[in-house]
Formats: structure tokens, sequence, C-alpha cells
């Protein structure tokens, strides 16, 4: 049985599901544009290069917010993102609706978005990570299942959902592999409280990507997606491109060997991720031979580009 909780009760919007944040994509114009539809969408701190600009953001999409929307604010929580502390102040001194919390511990999160009354919602991959959130007082936990895009986890949707049901008291968010409305529906029987939903609005026209990084998504579907280590060191899925084919997904058998020395391997992994976050980033503004497109399966019904609205009825109608 579904959580009693739902999202809609949580957040007070009338859909069941948000647009995910994802980097480089997510932007205030879908945010607002999903809001205008009774729903809610997130954006990565990490897309604004600086604290103005993520609080220029935060006003923008507060002062849009209807009765019936919501909007919120995913941040890294690890040593990686080195801007993590002034972007939860800007978040809790400008007021958003919710933070996302990912890739780390939400702890001190938790505690400062509290006494800001904002709620918090965090990523886990296992039963392991959700008691510990649970614990420390989130509101919610975004379940990221083996269908979700980027950095995604081990576990199918309907095991992961059902085992978070079933270990903790809290809501239950399921990210991944939501392509079509009888996906959604699909979450919902499992027990989860809602969805977070990303691939699908790549391909939009409020969108700042690529015409090409959007085609990608029409003209590829869920059989296109393939997992590389290449872009951070973890796990990624992006696009089956002719580059990535070329590049290939695992790790040289150099890499495997360095990553034994313990002080090496460190500042490869940086540098790893420094270089492959450079690709995205290129790929995700202009074609180039070094195509790198970060997706989920869930692109399998996107078969045009049309506006947040039109796929938002996708899953609603």
């Amino acid at each position: 049985m579904p959580q009693s909780k739902s999202i809609q009760d949580i957040l007070g919007i009338d859909l069941p599901f948000f647009i995910a944040p994802m980097f480089l994509v997510s932007n205030t114009e879908m945010v607002i544009e999903a809001m205008k539809k009774g729903g809610a969408g997130c954006i990565p701190a990490l897309n604004y290069r600086c604290t103005i600009e993520l609080k220029k953001a935060i006003r923008e999409m507060k002062a849009a917010k209807p009765s019936n929307g919501a909007f919120g604010i995913n941040i890294i929580v690890n040593p990686s993102n080195l801007k993590y502390r002034e972007q939860l102040k800007a978040c809790c001194e400008e007021g958003v609706d919710f933070i996302i919390t990912s890739l780390g511990s939400p702890r001190e999160v938790i505690v400062k978005a509290r006494r800001a009354k904002i709620k918090v919602f965090c990523d886990v991959v296992h039963v392991e990570h959700a008691l510990k959130a649970e614990k420390l007082g989130c509101d919610a936990l975004i379940a990221v299942n083996n269908r979700a895009g980027g950095h995604r986890g081990d576990l199918p949707p309907e095991e992961l959902i059902k085992q978070l049901v079933a270990h903790t008291n809290l809501p239950v968010i399921s990210a991944g592999g939501i392509s079509s409305k009888q996906d959604l529906d699909l979450m919902l029987s499992y027990g989860a409280a809602g969805a977070s939903i990303g691939s699908p609005f790549i391909a939009s026209l409020e969108s700042k990507v690529s015409e090409e990084y959007k085609n990608a998504c029409v003209n590829y579907g869920a059989d296109d997606i393939v997992m590389t280590k290449k872009i951070s060191g973890t796990p990624c899925t992006v696009i089956n491109t002719p580059y990535v084919q070329k590049v290939g997904l695992n790790e040289t058998l150099l890499e495997r060997k360095l990553h034994h020395y313990k002080f090496l391997k460190k500042w490869i992994k940086l540098l790893r991720y420094l270089k492959g976050t450079q690709d995205v980033i290129c790929s995700a503004k202009k074609a180039t031979y070094k195509n790198v497109w970060v997706a989920g399966p869930s692109i399998e019904n996107t078969h045009k580009i049309e506006s947040v609205s039109k796929i938002i009825d996708r899953f609603t109608e």
C-alpha cells in the first residue's frame, strides 16, 4: 500500500511528481512552467556559477510561485562541492520549499533547513542510507533506482521502493525509469508517495541545452543508454554515442592498477571528474565529436521536442 502522506500533501501541489534536478538542463523557466500546472521542480545549485546567480533564480521562482506550486534546490553535500555551505546559506536566507541532498551526509542541511522551515528530501540507493537519513530527521526519501539517469542506484524500482516503505516511516519518492503515465502509476502502486521525473524533460522547449542534445533524446531510446565510469569515476548513465563507444565504458588496465595506490587514487579520480564534467558541459552547449549526453532510459517515450506543459500532460492524461 502507498505511504499515507503523498508528495501532494508534503509540498501542497496537485501533481504526484516533480521535475527532477538535472545538471546543466534544469532552469527557472522549466520549474515555473511546472508550477503553473500545479506541480513542482528542482534545480541543481551547481547550475549557477555563483551564489548571486543562485539567489536571483530563487527570487524569480518565488515571485512566480502559485499557491499550488513548489520549487526546490538540489545540493551536492560531499567535499567535491566547494560551494556547498554558501549554497545552503542562500537557500535558507531566500527561502525555498525543499532541498534535495545528494552524495553525502545531509546532517548539516537538515539542521539548518529545519530552522528556515524548509523540507529536506535525501537521495538514497538502499535501506542503510535511508535509515541514517531518517534518523537525522529528513522529510522524505528519494529512492534512486537502477533506471535513473546520471548517477543511479543498483536496485530495480519495485525492490527499492518496497524495501524503503517496509523499513522506514518516511514517504518514498521514486526516481528513475518513468517515461509514461503507466510507469508513474506502477511506481505509485509499489508504495511510492510520488515521483521525481527528469530525462523526459531534457527535450523540452524551455530547456537551454543544445538542439543536438534534445534530438538525441528523441532519436535514441532506452536500449541506447549505457553506464560509464569515464565521467566522474562513479557509474553514470549516458547515451551511447559514437564517441562514448570509442573511448569505452570502463577503466583502463593502467587506471585500475593506479587505484591500488591511495595517494594516486584520490588525484586520478579528481582529474577524471574535472575532464568528464567538462566534456558533459561542452556537449550540453553545442555538438562536438566528443558528445557525452547524460540521460536515463526514460527517454524511451520522448518522440519530439515539446513544451514542459505538454510533457507533463503525458504523465497525467
